[in-house]
């Protein structure tokens, strides 16, 4: 089984993509997984959101989500380059991501580079950080 596709993404209909800011141990599976989904990312790993989680290195990607029975845990490894990541602020633990961007994140597409037209957004979603251009939102808003 690859790493999901959009469309998967997309049908997990309620489900949140959350990506640790900080550099994870790569030999951590499951049960280590879930403990950082609850120690560094305070969320509860049986949600059914994402969980993504690189590599200090930055080849490296996991994503560990719940699925009705059990875990599944998706890794990949690059044989050259890196995932470009957006930047988080300084302090922050997580950062949500929309489905498109992790798509884009794991076609290798520099997110950080995009720019995003505002739009509205309704919801708890709308609330959430824009890691594409997150720091000119304010201009942008204005």
């Amino acid at each position: 089984m690859g790493l999901p596709s959009l469309h998967s993404l997309d049908q997990a209909q309620g489900s949140r993509i959350w990506l640790a800011t900080e550099a994870t141990d790569m030999r951590c599976g499951f049960d280590r997984l879930a403990e950082r989904v609850k120690a560094v990312l305070c969320q509860e790993p049986l949600s059914g959101h994402l969980f993504v989680f690189r590599s200090r290195r930055g080849d490296r990607l996991k994503i560990l989500v719940w699925d009705r029975d059990g875990f599944v845990l998706w890794y990949k490894r690059l044989e050259a380059g890196v995932f470009k990541l957006p930047r988080a602020g300084e302090g922050t633990r997580s950062v949500e991501l929309r489905a498109s961007e992790l798509a884009m994140i794991l076609d290798g597409i520099d997110v950080s580079k995009l720019k995003r037209v505002p739009r509205y957004e309704r919801g708890a979603r709308s609330k959430r950080i824009n890691p594409i251009n997150h720091e000119n939102k304010e201009k942008i808003m204005a």
